[in-house]
């Protein structure tokens, strides 16, 4: 099990044992201010957490003051990254602007020459010469409590690296522990590290190698993650929900974004179900429901829609729906109440694992669910609808 430090994105804590934080990005003109703060409100009012914004020049980066004073004139305070790939003008500016910078070591500082082998002299040169030009950037996130996101793209691998790793999963973790041995050589340690890829093998490979070699040099920075150009509809969700799952049960993770070619704002409850269903955060119920068989003498797709839509916003609450009581009672382990098939039509209600009232008539037993709940405490009013600012 992983143990981030903790660090913070503005006010909000960030890794060593607070939530995992849902993140995404607009995908608006930085210099349309409006558009972006529109955008930046709608995803703040589906839970992102941490917004990102890309500042591809020194304008755009400036524009970020302008984005951020109309956030927090309209009272959303919510954190912003500025992301930064090939401008360090860009990234510094920036910095003095807003609660996180993102920058990729392949293009942010590394050359490209063409040069495709390098001496150990000549990598040293390098690192030497990425630390001299990272410096002026760090002193700057030091004066503003800026944090730095370093995030290492298995398409953009530096030739440096690429000379002596190949673009390999063991390249992409290397180019991210050196960026961190610079910043720690700098005493700078606001930092989230992130390897990125479309491939999720290559993602949870090159994070788990990563974290490995940090746990070698006796580093533990947040951990980002995500499945880059993961596509859209189910594809990019079932990807998504491989490589994130995946690190998220090893208790590797600190804050996600899910990469979806929709609407931003689409990202965010996919990314709270994966949470969800690995129980890395619990934001709703959770319902254990078999697919049914033969045996199923109600309807039980219908049954588990309205339990659904009655119970779902009670965060914790396990309810197992289950289609007979042939496995129903074992099979729906450690939820807190079961509604179990008991004849044609009828339901049998259980508290955990005890039959509490049996043989009800399916038009009436989800009104009994919900009256059994409430009688014991488990039951909250949906809450009203806000900004999350």
């Amino acid at each position: 099990m992983y143990q981030s430090r903790q660090i913070h994105i503005g006010s909000l804590p960030l890794g060593g044992g607070a939530p995992v934080r849902v993140q995404s990005m607009t995908n608006t003109n930085t210099m349309d201010t409006q558009a972006t703060v529109d955008q930046t409100l709608r995803l703040v009012e589906a839970g992102c957490e941490i917004v990102r914004i890309t500042a591809p020049d020194v304008k755009a980066a400036e524009n970020l003051y302008n984005i951020k004073n109309e956030l927090l004139r309209r009272g959303c305070s919510v954190p912003l990254v500025a992301d930064i790939h090939f401008n360090p003008k860009a990234a510094e500016t920036a910095a003095a602007l807003v609660e996180k910078v993102r920058v990729n070591p392949g293009n942010y500082t590394d050359r490209n020459t063409g040069k495709v082998d390098f001496s150990e002299q000549e990598y040293n040169d390098e690192l030497k010469r990425i630390a001299d030009k990272m410096s002026r950037l760090i002193e700057i996130c030091k004066q503003h409590h800026t944090a730095m996101r370093i995030g290492t793209n298995h398409g953009s691998l530096s030739e440096r690296i690429m000379s002596r790793y190949g673009n390999t999963p063991e390249g992409m973790a290397q180019s991210a522990v050196e960026f961190a041995e610079v910043c720690r050589q700098q005493d700078f340690h606001d930092l989230v590290f992130s390897m990125k890829s479309s491939n999720v093998k290559v993602m949870v490979e090159s994070t788990r190698c990563f974290v490995q070699k940090m746990t070698q040099l006796g580093m533990n920075y947040p951990i980002h993650l995500g499945v880059t150009e993961a596509g859209d509809a189910m594809q990019g969700r079932l990807k998504s929900a491989a490589g994130i799952g995946a690190l998220l049960i090893d208790g590797i993770g600190d804050t996600i974004r899910v990469s979806l070619t929709e609407d931003p704002v689409e990202e965010i409850p996919v990314a709270y179900d994966i949470l969800q269903a690995v129980g890395a955060r619990i934001s709703k119920a959770e319902f254990i429901a078999c697919p049914s068989c033969g045996r199923t003498l109600y309807d039980i797709q219908q049954a588990l829609q309205l339990i659904k839509a009655a119970t779902q916003h009670l965060k914790g609450v396990k309810i197992g729906v289950m289609g007979c009581i042939v496995n129903g009672i074992g099979e729906m382990a450690d939820a807190h109440y079961g509604y179990v098939g008991a004849g044609p039509g009828k339901i049998s209600l259980y508290k955990g694992h005890t039959l509490v009232k049996q043989a009800i008539p399916q038009e009436q037993a989800v009104d009994e669910l919900v009256r059994l709940i409430k009688e014991n405490g488990d039951w909250q009013e949906p809450p009203a609808n806000d900004t999350g600012c």
